[in-house]
């Protein structure tokens, strides 16, 4: 979960990115983070999966774009460094292949930079995803992906940062408006379609006591970032049925994903 506005109290408030990071048992995190995780965790018994639902969901479509032929990629609103991360899994099919990080968080962005000083081919660089325009044109994010060819552009667990009034289908169409034919966009995002209204209702008060931005949205609107788009098999589904490559738990329901291409 990344790409979000500092919190309120800086290191000492919590952030998402950083209660992702617990979540996914990583080191990069805080006390008030794990308050709000442990909360979280406590009200909805479904949290504790929706991390590792993201993250093998991210891995899945890599490998997905990688067997339609697209060697470069950029991950809007990365967040921390875990395990699997997006170079790898594309290093590991070809050394050659392209990646980029972008985040707002610059803590999360140094430590991409540490992890990724002595690999080729692979950068991080601070950027806001609601700037598409600035994003795009950031000179070390031109010097690895050329725009003329196909690019995978990976947005998961990211646009639930963005309010609806900050026009999260204008920043997706900003990029998929920049993109080659044959480009892929991998969209894995909150839905709240299977929360209850008491559910919605403990979820707000949640995120607004400890001064998150967190928005979910019904299918429909998930499925609209596609328009234009043709989707993959098997379209918009929960996260955990999207391609698996191996047994897995019952899906949540809180995370949608797909992954389209550009024709």
């Amino acid at each position: 979960m990344t790409d979000r506005p500092p919190p309120r109290s800086g290191l000492n408030g919590p952030a998402l990115n950083r209660i992702y990071d617990y979540s996914l048992g990583g080191k990069d995190n805080y006390c008030a983070d794990r308050e709000v995780a442990i909360e979280v965790f406590g009200s909805f018994r479904a949290a504790r999966l929706l991390p590792r639902e993201n993250r093998k969901f991210l891995r899945r479509a890599v490998r997905h774009m990688l067997d339609e032929g697209v060697r470069q990629f950029l991950d809007v609103g990365c967040g921390l460094p875990g395990k699997g991360n997006v170079h790898e899994v594309v290093h590991a099919r070809d050394p050659d292949g392209r990646v980029v990080y972008v985040d707002s968080d610059r803590v999360a962005v140094v430590h991409y930079q540490a992890l990724l000083h002595a690999v080729p081919n692979a950068t991080a660089v601070h950027g806001d995803v609601r700037k598409p325009q600035a994003v795009l044109a950031d000179p070390e994010v031109t010097a690895l992906i050329d725009l003329r060819r196909p690019v995978g552009v990976l947005m998961t667990a990211v646009l639930d940062a963005i309010r609806d009034e900050e026009d999260p289908d204008g920043i997706v169409r900003a990029f998929t408006e920049a993109m080659a034919p044959g480009s892929h966009l991998a969209i894995c995002d909150f839905t709240d379609d299977v929360m209850t209204s008491c559910e919605r209702a403990l979820q707000d008060q949640i995120v607004t006591a400890a001064g998150l931005v967190f928005t979910s949205r019904p299918r429909s609107r998930i499925a609209g970032f596609f328009d234009g788009l043709e989707l993959a098999e098997p379209g918009l589904v929960p996260a955990p049925e999207w391609r698996p490559d191996r047994p897995h738990e019952p899906a949540t329901g809180w995370l949608l994903a797909g992954v389209a291409r550009k024709p």
